[in-house]
């Protein structure tokens, strides 16, 4: 596996907006295109949000979206002076192939560039349903810590 994470162009954005999970998962995570726009949002907003195709070598198989600090006003407390890993999606032909791990290593060594600045935690949310994600992110060392965003559960990986 090459993992790669290519930011948003014009030259992959509509690629980036068609790629779907499995049918089934599509409450678990919100359509590219929505997460698109809520980085221009808050780009607008002065709010990082950084976005990428996630690539295995030249083939598209997955989104991810990373913040920082608090985004919406429902942000649980850990938000602030933290990191979000607020979209991660895995398009439904790459799933079960072992992608999980290699991207969230990717997701973290980006994170620890600190490109918005210094932080302790980078923190998610998901469905309390979808036990396939709760079971990728604590494989990996995401720990729930009792906050909510919204319906969503919220776990936290320490950053060194």
């Amino acid at each position: 596996m090459d993992i790669i994470f290519k930011e948003v162009t014009n030259e992959n954005v509509t690629e980036i907006c068609r790629l779907s999970v499995k049918e089934g998962q599509s409450g678990f995570v919100a359509p590219n295109a929505v997460s698109l726009a809520e980085a221009y949002a808050s780009l607008n907003e002065n709010v990082f949000a950084k976005p990428f195709g996630i690539y295995d070598g030249d083939t598209l198989i997955g989104f991810i979206m990373i913040g920082y600090d608090s985004v919406f006003p429902d942000d649980p407390d850990i938000a602030k002076g933290n990191y979000l890993l607020w979209r991660l999606m895995l398009g439904g032909d790459f799933q079960g192939k072992g992608y999980a791990k290699p991207i969230l290593e990717k997701a973290a060594a980006y994170i620890k560039s600190y490109p918005a600045g210094k932080a302790d935690y980078v923190w998610l949310s998901y469905e309390k349903e979808n036990l396939r994600a709760k079971s990728v992110y604590s494989k990996f060392g995401f720990r729930e810590n009792g906050e909510y965003c919204g319906d969503e559960i919220v776990a936290v990986y320490k950053l060194d």
